[in-house]
């Protein structure tokens, strides 16, 4: 939403407040997900490995934390030092929009992925 205004200022502080909302929220958030899926798996389960639908969810969310560390945080810290420069300017650079783009791109993927594993959870297909 910020970035549909165009304006430095309001894209520098929300670019801050996304950053600082996936370390504070998203990255414990995914943690607790993760200990806390395993641990009512073991408690169910003797080998959690050899259900199907338990790896397939396992696997889906894992690429979607490889998407988020490795892809979508390098980009918004790329993003969030252009914003602290660019509001200093009023300009914003079209290196910043290509990262916009990029992280839309991936940032859907990572939102689908843990749909995904919710399905697979829930209707347990194979």
């Amino acid at each position: 939403m910020a970035n549909r205004t165009k304006d430095a200022t309001i894209i520098s502080f929300a670019q801050r407040q996304v950053t600082l909302t996936d370390y504070f929220f998203t990255l414990p958030g995914a943690i607790l997900i993760v200990i806390s899926g395993d641990m009512l798996a073991f408690m169910l389960f003797e080998n959690t490995w050899e259900i199907t639908w338990v790896s397939l969810g396992r696997i889906a969310f894992g690429i979607t934390g490889f998407i988020w560390l490795f892809i979508l945080i390098p980009i918004q810290i790329r993003q969030a030092k252009l914003a602290r420069e660019f509001v200093k300017t009023g300009s914003i650079p079209e290196t910043y929009w290509k990262l916009c783009q990029r992280w839309n791109f991936f940032g859907t993927i990572a939102v689908i992925l843990p749909l995904i594993v919710l399905a697979v959870m829930i209707w347990k297909p194979i």
